[in-house]
């Protein structure tokens, strides 16, 4: 929440720039936004920034993971993220992702799958599951970060999910340089 470059990705219901945060309001912070002020992030002398997670997300905090290979519509999308770190590294600035890869949102596919299929599901191994039915977030019968069940906690010791999120490093790491 830094700056908005572009009010038409605001999410629905975007309060007045300047209002108080609380756990699921928002307010519009956008990519664009970030590169509308980069002479001024330069002048402070910046040398790195480090952006909270742009990943496609259900919520305004944007650690529930919904997808790792999309940019967050309310944040802009790839090609605006690619103008972004050319124009951070044509300052000699740095973009660290906050990439979040020990836990998910409820909704990333690996989840959903497992809630369908259950023992059956080809991610079963990617999640601790303690029984079947999965149950709601609310009531997490799965490991969770901290115990917020809308946030299941990644098995990264498994090696499809380890192959997975080195998949997403590479494909962010490549779109950046292209």
């Amino acid at each position: 929440r830094f700056a908005n470059g572009d009010t038409r990705n605001d999410p629905p219901g975007a309060e007045p720039w300047g209002g108080v945060p609380k756990p699921k309001n928002y307010f519009g912070g956008d990519l664009q936004g970030i590169i509308d002020h980069l002479d001024y992030i330069s002048s402070l002398g910046v040398n790195a920034l480090y952006l909270n997670p742009i990943f496609e997300s259900n919520s305004n905090h944007k650690y529930t993971t919904t997808d790792y290979m999309k940019i967050d519509p309310h944040f802009g999308d790839e090609r605006t993220f690619k103008n972004l770190v050319d124009a951070c590294h044509a300052r000699g600035i740095r973009v660290i992702l906050d990439g979040v890869f020990n836990h998910t949102g409820v909704d990333f596919f690996a989840f959903k799958d497992i809630i369908k299929n259950e023992t059956k599901s080809k991610y079963a191994n990617w999640y601790n599951v303690r029984s079947f039915p999965v149950g709601p977030a609310n009531k997490p019968n799965y490991e969770c970060w901290r115990g917020y069940g809308d946030l299941p906690t990644l098995m990264t010791q498994n090696p499809e999910a380890r192959r997975y999120l080195f998949h997403v490093t590479r494909h962010w790491t490549r779109s950046a340089l292209d």
